[in-house]
């Protein structure tokens, strides 16, 4: 039995037992940061010195307080000091565009299809169209193409004529011909950003006081020291996003004054929406790395009393959030933040999101110095990441109707 269906049988078990693979996120907090947020916006953190090994103990202590602060009253912050050139960052942004420009026939020439079938999709990588994505069981007005670690023995063809297919994740990446520089340009990238998703872990490790490795001990990725994400993210099943987000049509809407940055443009989250580019929602794993355009006013994040704030762009600075995969691991002492896009703006979107994972078969379970500092019990028996990931997978695409997975 292959890794992934050996998650799906223990999926289908647990769900024919009346379980859940995940714990219910987002329960009430407290209120106390969130006059600072409005006026001021989300922390703006370095992550230099845990870049730097030449960074003093305090630097690397001050980063990760901040870390800690950070993830209790936001689950969200500004990233920089994370040493990848703006040059670099123009250019992913700008062959991102370039693609989306395209007419349909050559972006569909590396479209997603369901796993199984006899066009040798994966359920996973490629390209989707306007309203293919689901959140939260609505479409969203975006397009993408997703990309994800590489599946050891991948492959793009039907098995026997389709029969069986390609197995749910484990097809190939797809990458257009055009623009011919995007493949080469995203494979840079993709380890520049891995190294900083493992710095980050790494910082959230110190930031939990989780303690230095025993250097005279053998260690696994079971042991609970200040590296335990960073061992348990060393076969990072990563994957990255290339969005497109087309504006949504002009609402008549009230905006909420109250969490919004004063703008010349009002782009305050609206106070009633039906649609969205990308609905509420909660990500997967560890940590996610946003790089976006400049457009002001479309990525929202759900602060502790229920507002949206939104989550402008900074300059040369990654958005960071945590995952579902932090939350149980700190036995919700930080938790995985809601947050959605609205677009309103006059031009086209684009963002690339990185999602830096753990490992497919790293398993996820509270960390005992967690439960512990939470004074509750663990939150969730613990699981594999991929038995998670494949949960949302499943049910993350709207022309997805195959229910023999």
């Amino acid at each position: 039995m292959s890794s992934v269906e050996a998650t799906l049988h223990t999926y289908r078990t647990r769900l024919a037992h009346g379980g859940n693979s995940s714990p219910v996120l987002n329960p009430t907090r407290s209120t106390t940061p969130i006059a600072t947020a409005h006026a001021h916006g989300l922390p703006i953190i370095d992550i230099s010195a845990f870049l730097d090994p030449r960074a003093s103990l305090q630097a690397r202590q001050t980063t990760a307080a901040a870390i800690n602060a950070a993830c209790v009253d936001y689950g969200f912050f500004y990233l920089t000091g994370h040493g990848i050139p703006l040059a670099t960052l123009d250019e992913v942004i700008d062959l991102a565009r370039e693609f989306f420009a395209l007419d349909d026939a050559e972006k569909n020439a590396i479209k997603r299809y369901d796993a199984g079938g006899p066009e040798g999709g994966d359920g996973a990588r490629g390209y989707q169209g306007l309203g293919e994505n689901v959140t939260g069981g609505l479409q969203d007005m975006q397009e993408a193409v997703d990309w994800y670690r590489p599946w050891a023995g991948a492959t793009t063809a039907p098995l026997d004529g389709g029969e069986g297919g390609v197995p749910t994740l484990q097809g190939a990446n797809l990458w257009p011909a055009r623009p011919e520089k995007l493949k080469d340009v995203y494979t840079a990238y993709i380890a520049r950003v891995k190294d900083v998703g493992a710095a980050l872990v790494h910082a959230m490790g110190v930031a939990l006081q989780l303690g230095p490795p025993d250097t005279d001990a053998a260690v696994d990725t079971s042991t609970q020291d200040e590296r335990v994400f960073v061992r348990n993210c060393e076969q990072s099943f990563w994957v990255m996003r290339m969005i497109g987000y087309p504006p949504l049509p002009t609402a008549q809407h009230t905006p909420a004054s109250s969490t919004s940055h004063s703008t010349d443009t009002d782009t305050s989250p609206d106070t009633d929406v039906s649609q969205f580019s990308c609905g509420a929602h909660t990500d997967y794993g560890c940590v996610t790395l946003l790089h976006t355009d400049a457009t002001p006013g479309a990525l929202q994040v759900q602060l502790k009393d229920g507002t949206w704030l939104s989550a402008d762009p900074v300059r040369g600075a990654f958005v960071v959030n945590i995952g579902d995969m932090i939350e149980r691991w700190t036995n919700g002492l930080w938790r995985s933040t809601l947050h959605r896009v609205v677009h309103r703006g006059d031009a086209y979107r684009v963002s690339v999101p990185f999602f830096y994972e753990p490992a497919f078969d790293a398993v996820v379970a509270p960390l005992r110095k967690c439960v512990r500092d939470s004074g509750r019990e663990a939150m969730h028996a613990g699981s594999t990441y991929g038995e998670h990931l494949l949960t949302k997978v499943f049910s993350n695409f709207y022309y997805s109707k195959r229910t023999d997975w």
